[in-house]
């Protein structure tokens, strides 16, 4: 009887058998020998065991950041200024960032078992060379014409979210380093750095550093020029309420951008309108419905020195129930708290009380008596407290509808969770570089990181991969994919299991 090739699906996987037919005696039927040709590999059989693995690679892991990076076109925009060995470190330390954050003397060890090293072959990684390449674009513009770069080839022209942080370090060297206000509450130094993100791509397009003592309402008029001066035009910058200020308004009226800005609560003109509306805000014809929830929307026109700017003053039932329950709620607890505390001779009483009542320090009185508190409520500014709950004012410039302008500025959480990003996922801080150049060019590094981070979680948001995984959950999946070198020189990918091909297919790629 002749032989035959026959395939079998195992796991999922096909393979190549050869089928030899054979008369048995005993049982008197025909009966099969089969003999493994190979795995299916292009619709011929390749015999894998039989290919011993010479190296293996970490690279399931790098597949989506690898991916990212040749979109942008990193490297392209890189060897333009440095050199091409030069722009593989960057991109190196990049991909550290976004995979697996270490300090500049454990990278060589890593780079060493990774794709990295096959793609780029050997990279000057020891400490030394890091710093001083670092230090070089930590001297240079390289940053400016990066952005110059990525917002010309992102085609930049919607909408840009500006927010400001703070980045803390111990270092004394870093000339930036400045005590301020600390929005982490650490008692450091610090940085204040700027952030613009690209709301509708999902990713940082700019960044610039300021002495951590300069506010932010000063920032806002020179990152206007740079924006400009780099061809954006027609955006709409969402900006903070931090921000605000009658100068900041006077300054972004004069430019021919539109931008949505909130404003804040406790500042006088507020205060005058949130009185003068508080009966008409809830007009039965001012009902809105926004994402199934209930909205009051008033449009109303704000008086700034000499300019009239338009706004619209939302007032949320929801939001004011769920503000008022946690404000008296907290308020209780601190009341409560103060009046068990048994008062030491070398206690100062006001001291305690400040670090007990913390924010809601201005809604209570107190006075001792003996060893303990007598704790009060001050009604009058509960009341003002409490009218304001539930109420927020957008001012804006430009052709919005009271929707729009609420949907596009609630955006504005991407630029919040890139700093947490940045802060976190990527161990940017605490800061311990020594010098203000080799900080400067960290930063970048941080900056290239975060657009890649920031873009892999646009991508799995829009394919609904954020349902199953955490960035960290999907690539511990895909780390279990390895690159395999053959001694016979081929190389091949590790087997995927369905978890792996599920994430690469929803995002897009493949192994």
């Amino acid at each position: 009887m002749k032989s035959f090739t026959r395939k079998k699906k195992i796991n999922g996987i096909e393979y190549f058998y050869e089928i030899t037919p054979y008369y048995d005696k005993e049982t008197k039927k025909i009966k099969q020998h089969s003999k493994y040709l190979g795995k299916d590999i292009q619709g011929e059989p390749v015999v894998v065991r039989s290919k011993l693995p010479r190296r293996t690679y970490s690279y399931g892991e790098f597949i989506p950041s690898l991916d990212i990076t040749n979109q942008f076109r990193f490297y392209e925009i890189l060897t333009q200024y440095l050199s091409e060995k030069e722009a593989k470190v960057i991109l190196t330390l990049a991909q550290n960032r976004v995979i697996r954050p270490l300090a500049l003397n454990n990278i060589a060890s890593w780079f060493d078992g990774t794709i990295l090293k096959k793609l780029y072959d050997d990279l000057p990684l020891s400490s030394q060379s890091l710093s001083n390449l670092l230090h070089k674009i930590g001297e240079s513009d390289l940053p400016l014409y990066f952005s110059k770069h990525i917002i010309g080839e992102s085609k930049t022209a919607s909408t840009l979210i500006y927010d400001i942080t703070s980045l803390s370090s111990y270092s004394e060297l870093i000339k930036f380093l400045e005590y301020g206000h600390n929005r982490d509450n650490e008692n450091l130094p610090q940085v204040n750095l700027s952030v613009i993100v690209d709301k509708n791509r999902g990713i940082p397009v700019m960044y610039e550093i300021y002495p951590g003592s300069i506010v932010d309402v000063t920032t806002l008029k020179n990152t206007i020029h740079k924006l400009e001066s780099l061809g954006v035009k027609e955006l709409a910058m969402i900006i903070d309420r931090g921000f605000y200020s009658a100068p900041n308004m006077e300054e972004l009226t004069t430019h021919d951008f539109s931008f949505i800005i909130p404003l804040p609560l406790t500042v006088k003109i507020a205060k005058q309108m949130l009185s003068n509306i508080h009966n008409e805000i809830t007009d039965p014809n001012l009902l809105k419905m926004y994402n199934g929830e209930t909205m009051f929307v008033l449009p109303v026109t704000i008086p700034i020195n000499e300019l009239n700017l338009d706004g619209f003053c939302y007032y949320s039932p929801k939001r004011e129930h769920d503000q008022m329950e946690a404000f008296y709620k907290n308020l209780h607890n601190v009341v409560e708290a103060l009046r068990k505390i048994k008062l030491k001779s070398w206690m100062d009483p006001q001291e305690v009380v400040e670090r007990t009542a913390k924010k809601l320090y201005s809604y209570i009185k107190w006075n001792v008596k003996g060893d303990i508190f007598e704790v009060s409520i001050r009604k009058k500014a509960v009341a003002q407290r409490v009218n304001r709950m539930g109420k927020f004012i957008l001012i804006y410039k430009g052709n919005f509808d009271w929707e729009d302008c609420l949907s596009t500025y609630r955006g504005k959480d991407i630029v919040e969770k890139g700093f947490d990003i940045l802060k976190n996922d990527l161990d940017t801080l605490p800061l311990n570089v020594q010098k203000d150049t080799t900080f400067r060019g960290l930063l970048f590094v941080c900056f290239i990181a975060l657009i890649i981070r920031m873009r892999m979680i646009k991508l799995m948001r829009d394919c609904h991969l954020v349902e199953k995984y955490s960035v960290e959950g999907m690539l511990l999946e895909l780390e279990k994919i390895k690159k395999i070198d053959l001694t016979n020189g081929e190389t091949i990918v590790s087997e995927l299991t369905k978890k792996q091909k599920d994430i690469l297919d929803c995002m897009g790629l493949c192994a």
